[in-house]
């Protein structure tokens, strides 16, 4: 067994690592990935020369550089717990798509675009999520081709809410309603403190876990901004503060969905 190791400057978010384990998808001699998204590390446990391994990882364009190698026994090589992994990573993609459907129609009703942003900020995690579950046994074509189409449509909504924020900023519009804005933001942000608790409690050192609660944990501070910005709203008598935050937001989504279509190409 042959343990290679490899620093990726740009790898330091979910997207990141399924597109690289999209890439080496196939290889049957490889055993195990380990990912590090801290430190930007990737180790493969693999059977044969790593040349392949290397040539698809430059594919990239990630700024991969190859650091070492060594050979180890196979029973250094330790087997997760997929199965308990699985029915964790279901738990908290449900949340989110829940609140999801919950911020939108409370966004739309309470015209606060805070909470439309937020909300596709909970299905770009839902999309993650959903991408790294459903993906395992299928085929790398369909798993491109899911990517792809869920970057278009994350990316198309995101872009749509940017325009609103525009107009909403020279037009004429209300305020938003404060009460509805920061009651189910507080609730969102119970819901990801409670994903955030199921993820520590699993207490797992694999790096697409601990990747999950670093989304999670972003969540959270997006969440606390929404909250501050129906705040702002009371106290400034505004719609600034929630087009603000809501336009933050939506261009964080835009970035999460181009990392995502990296993934169908």
């Amino acid at each position: 067994m042959i343990k290679s190791n490899f620093h990726i400057s740009q790898m330091d978010c979910p997207s990141e690592e399924n597109m690289i384990r999209m890439q080496l998808d196939g290889l049957e001699f490889i055993k195990k990935l380990e990912f590090d998204l801290e430190k930007r590390n990737l180790i493969v446990f693999h059977l044969e020369d790593n040349k392949e391994i290397i040539k698809r990882l430059e594919v990239l364009n990630l700024g991969v550089k190859f650091l070492n190698k060594e050979n180890i026994d196979e029973s250094e090589l330790k087997v997760a717990d997929t199965k308990n992994q699985q029915k964790l990573l279901w738990s908290v993609l449900i949340i989110n798509f829940v609140f999801f459907i919950i911020e939108i129609t409370s966004g739309v009703i309470s015209k606060s675009m805070g909470l439309v942003a937020d909300s596709l900020d909970m299905l770009a995690d839902s999309l993650v999520y959903g991408l790294s579950l459903w993906a395992v046994g299928s085929t790398v074509i369909r798993k491109k081709k899911v990517a792809r189409l869920s970057g278009y449509f994350q990316i198309t909504l995101a872009v749509m809410g940017i325009i609103e924020v525009i107009r909403r900023f020279l037009g004429f519009e209300s305020m938003p309603d404060f009460r509805l804005m920061i009651g189910i933001s507080i609730l969102a942000l119970i819901a990801n403190g409670v994903c955030l608790f199921l993820l520590l409690k699993s207490k797992s050192n694999e790096a697409h876990m601990k990747a999950s609660m670093v989304f999670t944990s972003n969540d959270v501070i997006i969440n606390l901004g929404v909250i501050i910005a129906g705040v702002l709203v009371i106290f400034t008598k505004s719609k600034y503060p929630d087009l603000i935050i809501g336009g933050i937001v939506f261009l964080i989504v835009v970035r999460g969905a181009l990392r995502i279509l990296k993934l169908g190409k």
